[in-house]
């Protein structure tokens, strides 16, 4: 049978575990006939928002359908401090789930705009954390931008004194780059490196482990950007590299000739779906062992 390394930090982390126990015990409210929702996914892991749902924590789709004694649980990526206040006004019961580890970005970018710093969000401008950070941002009169490739670094040219925060999953290589780029022409750089150990150490083990095995499996949502980021490490180290959802997802063709196999998954994969997909590849693996 062919070997099964799981990663050391593969799955949920510190944040994500605290957003579901939150969400959980909101669940009781709805067994109360009360309205419970999340505004938008609360973890990018499409099965365990379903998971939630059926025990009664709706996705929010439009705001409209909320009423006063509705319960809000804000997503573990945050959301920007005008929308909350938003939320509030509305006579709602607003519950936070916002990753402690985000919040340390909320703050990081108020204290250097506070300080006098150009700030720049390395990270992706479409995500949830990043839109909720800038938020922060604006809130304390601040001035920044979001660098997500070194394009956006044109933005930056000419501002001679930079702060430097990260979205908490940002893959760190390219982080470094970022500060190491600005620091050639800024007079002034402060560095405040908010991203999470849970986003280190994931990326860790994929630079370890992706190079010793034949195969390697990235479980996690697609809307999940650090599962796509360790996708794309792992890639980079070993072209046999995919990234799934659930087991459904594995092609048995994957395994022709493979011994070892490496798994690691984002930090908002649920166990039940990581040990679903090592069942899943004992059970394929068998029919193309020593083949």
């Amino acid at each position: 049978m062919v070997e099964i390394v799981v990663a050391e930090h593969a799955g949920f982390c510190f944040g994500v575990k605290r957003a579901i126990s939150i969400a959980e015990q909101s669940s009781e409210l709805s067994k109360q006939g009360k309205r419970v929702f999340t505004m938008g996914p609360l973890i990018h892991n499409p099965q365990e928002v379903e998971r939630l749902r059926r025990k009664g924590v709706e996705l929010l789709h439009t705001e409209d359908a909320l009423k006063s004694g509705d319960t809000v649980i804000i997503r573990s990526h945050g959301i920007p401090p005008q929308k909350e206040r938003q939320l509030k006004g509305l006579g709602l019961n607003v519950v936070d789930a916002t990753c402690p580890y985000v919040k340390a970005v909320h703050d990081a970018v108020a204290k250097l705009s506070k300080e006098g710093y150009f700030v720049v969000l390395v990270g992706e401008k479409s995500h949830p954390e990043v839109i909720g950070t800038l938020g922060y941002l604006e809130e304390s009169g601040g001035k920044g931008t979001v660098v997500e490739s070194f394009d956006d670094l044109k933005a930056v040219l000419g501002k001679d004194k930079v702060g430097i925060v990260a979205q908490t999953t940002q893959n760190e290589q390219f982080f470094k780059e970022v500060v190491g780029e600005i620091a050639l022409w800024a007079k002034e750089v402060k560095v405040i490196n908010t991203i999470c150990n849970a986003t280190s150490e994931r990326q860790e083990d994929v630079y370890k482990l992706a190079p010793e095995v034949d195969l390697m499996i990235i479980i996690g949502g697609k809307n999940s950007g650090n599962t796509r980021r360790l996708y794309e490490i792992s890639r980079s180290l070993n072209p046999n590299s995919y990234h799934i959802e659930t087991a459904d997802d594995i092609k048995p063709e994957w395994f022709i000739g493979v011994k070892k196999v490496g798994i690691t998954a984002g930090a908002s994969t649920p166990d039940w779906v990581i040990n679903s997909v090592v069942e899943m590849i004992r059970e394929v693996s068998k029919e193309y062992k020593n083949s």
